[in-house]
């Protein structure tokens, strides 16, 4: 495959590599419990809690890649879109628009 060379082009790929929706489960929970974690984190001070977030969201996002999808995480080799798309695909689920998102990148949606 070519590398990557925008967000724009990114994005479609990275819904791509998370076709399965409990990948995509896996995703939304450790994404929502490094959100939970942050808001503890800034109203306590505790400093371990922040340095508990990117273990946190990893650790789903990772189970979902090795044993549901049975790819490679994004993160391994673009990081930081990687993890801006994370937090738009969260958006988009939370809004209810994923579904035509995942209808332009060519995820069919029947996939259990």
């Amino acid at each position: 495959m070519a590398r990557i060379t925008s967000f724009a082009e990114f994005w479609p790929h990275y819904l791509r590599e998370h076709a399965r929706p409990a990948t995509r489960a896996l995703h939304y929970a450790g994404t929502s419990l490094v959100l939970l974690l942050l808001v503890i984190a800034l109203g306590t001070g505790h400093p371990l809690l922040f340095v508990a977030m990117p273990v946190a969201g990893y650790f789903f996002a990772w189970v979902g890649h090795f044993a549901v999808e049975h790819n490679r995480p994004a993160t391994f080799s673009y990081p930081f879109w990687s993890l801006a798309a994370d937090f738009v695909m969260y958006g988009y689920w939370i809004s209810g628009r994923l579904g035509p998102e995942l209808d332009r990148a060519g995820v069919p949606r029947a996939r259990a």
